[in-house]
C-alpha cells in the first residue's frame, strides 16, 4: 500500500528540524545551511591546542565592568572587547583603561544598527565613524568587528574588508544578556567548550563578573589558554568552512 504525505505536512516537518538544529547548535546551524556565494564570518577557529577567546561587547552601562576587568587580571586573561561609539563617548576613561590593561580592541559600530538593514554607504559610514571614535580615543587602530545583534550579510563582511577588518562572531553564547544566574551560565559555557572557541559576553551582565571568575577557573584547571581573537586567528593561509570554522588552507 502506498501512503500520501500530505505536502503541508512535509513542509512543517522539514521547518521543525531547522528549528531544532537551530536551537540545539545554535548561530552554526544557520551557517552551515548557508549557500556557498553567501560570505561567513569566523566563529571559531580550528586548533588542536587548548586556546579560547574570551569577547565582551561594550554597549552597556558600565557599572559591573570593573568587577570584569579585576577578575580577568586576578587570572591573568586577556580578552577582546568590542566597543560601540555611544560607549566610547560615554566612558573614554574606562575605554583607555582596556588598553592600559593589555586588552584587545574590536569595533562594534557608532550607532549599533542591524547592517542587514541599513545601505553599503551608510554602513561604511558608520564603521568609519566607529573606526575613528577609537582610534582618537584610544591610540588603538583596530582591525576587528562584530557586527551589532551578529547580524550580517555579505555587504556587511564587505565593508569591514574594505576598511581593514576581520568579521568576528562567536561560537559560545554565554546569554548572559538574558540574565541567567552564574551558575546557569558557567554551565552552558563550559558544556560546550571547545578548543578554538570564541566566547560571547556582554560588560554589563547582572552575573557576568561571577560567572566569568567560574568560568576562567574551570578552563585554567583542564589546561586551556586564554588568548585574545588576533592570538586565537590563524596567521598565514585559511578559509572558513561551511560552519563559520576558520581552518588552515585546504584542509576543509
Amino acid at each position: 500500500m502506498v501512503v500520501v504525505v500530505p505536502k503541508r505536512l512535509i513542509l512543517v516537518s522539514f521547518a521543525l528540524l531547522i528549528l531544532g538544529m537551530f536551537v540545539y547548535f545554535g548561530p552554526q546551524a544557520y551557517v552551515a545551511t548557508t549557500s556557498p556565494s553567501r560570505k561567513i564570518p569566523i566563529y571559531s577557529v580550528m586548533t588542536p591546542d587548548k586556546k579560547v577567546a574570551i569577547t565582551i561587547n561594550c554597549a552597556w552601562d558600565p557599572d559591573r565592568t570593573p568587577d570584569i576587568l579585576e577578575v580577568l587580571k586576578r587570572h591573568g586573561v586577556k580578552c577582546t572587547f568590542f566597543l560601540v561609539n555611544t560607549w566610547v563617548n560615554r566612558y573614554p576613561d574606562l575605554a583607555r583603561r582596556l588598553v592600559a590593561e593589555g586588552h584587545e580592541l574590536g569595533l562594534h559600530s557608532a550607532r549599533h544598527p542591524d547592517y542587514t538593514k541599513i545601505t553599503r554607504d551608510q554602513a561604511r559610514r558608520d564603521l568609519i565613524e566607529n573606526k575613528t571614535l577609537v582610534k582618537e580615543t584610544t591610540g588603538v587602530e583596530c582591525n576587528l568587528f562584530r557586527a551589532p545583534y551578529g547580524a550580517y550579510d555579505n555587504k556587511t563582511i564587505e565593508v569591514a574588508e574594505e576598511l581593514g577588518c576581520l568579521t568576528i562572531q562567536w561560537s559560545i553564547d554565554s546569554l548572559d544578556w538574558k540574565g541567567p544566574t552564574a551558575g546557569q551560565m558557567t554551565d552552558r559555557v563550559v558544556n560546550r567548550m571547545h578548543n578554538g572557541a570564541i566566547v560571547l559576553f556582554h560588560n554589563n551582565g547582572t552575573y557576568t563578573p561571577e560567572a566569568l571568575d567560574m568560568i576562567l577557573e574551570w578552563l585554567k584547571k583542564r589546561g586551556y589558554k586564554m588568548v585574545t581573537v588576533s592570538e586565537l586567528l590563524i596567521k598565514g593561509d585559511y578559509d572558513i568552512n561551511h560552519r563559520g570554522q576558520q581552518v588552515p588552507k585546504n584542509t576543509q
